[in-house]
């Protein structure tokens, strides 16, 4: 096999920037940083600024969890799909989790990114609905708690380590929600997941 080609700076200026958000947070983090954890020269730069580096990851989270927003079409989403959707969306959560512990003040600041996180929102309810049809209002209260886990898990204790434990608490919570709503054999089905959950 052909050896790959090596990834543009771009692309790694990114992935760096993203690592390095999600450890310490962005406010913390300045472009001479990125380069440096990199080793390249601040001359050698693909971007202006630290908002130019968040805006294109912002649209990165966006393409993404609208990829994983795709309910089944072909037939009725059932329970296993439930539980499947909350748990890639909040993969996606915790990959992006810079942007999700502190999402009103990207939104407040810019307004590409208000947009962006408008129709994110939007797009959320439209499955949610689709997948829990009939309930309109659990639908939200999912979407409005998958949404700001991060954030009220930040808010609760900022000193807290936030590691995949926080992740799998949050998905709990959102599994939770519909709990009441479950059919006998779906309801099963929660307890048994629920116990890869509770951490």
């Amino acid at each position: 096999m052909p050896p790959k080609a090596p990834r543009r700076t771009g692309e790694r200026i990114l992935e760096t920037a993203l690592a390095m958000f999600n450890q310490f947070g962005k406010p913390t983090v300045t472009t001479p940083s990125i380069a440096f954890e990199m080793g390249i020269s601040p001359g050698n730069y693909h971007y202006d600024s630290k908002e130019a580096i968040v805006a294109d990851l912002f649209a990165e989270f966006r393409r993404e969890i609208e990829t994983t927003l795709a309910a089944p079409e072909a037939r009725l989403p059932n329970a296993e799909d439930c539980w499947l959707f909350l748990h890639l969306v909040f993969e996606t959560i915790w990959k992006y989790r810079f942007i999700c512990r502190d999402i009103n003040h990207p939104v407040a600041r810019y307004h590409v990114i208000e947009a962006q996180f408008r129709r994110i929102l939007a797009h959320k309810i439209r499955v949610a609905e689709q997948i829990l049809a009939g309930l309109p209002t659990l639908a939200q209260n999912i979407v409005l708690a998958a949404s700001y886990w991060m954030s009220f898990a930040f808010a609760r204790d900022s000193r807290a380590t936030q590691d995949d434990k926080t992740f799998a608490r949050g998905a709990f919570h959102v599994i939770a929600l519909s709990a009441p709503y479950l059919e006998p054999r779906e309801r099963e089905l929660f307890d048994q997941l629920a116990k890869r959950y509770i951490v």
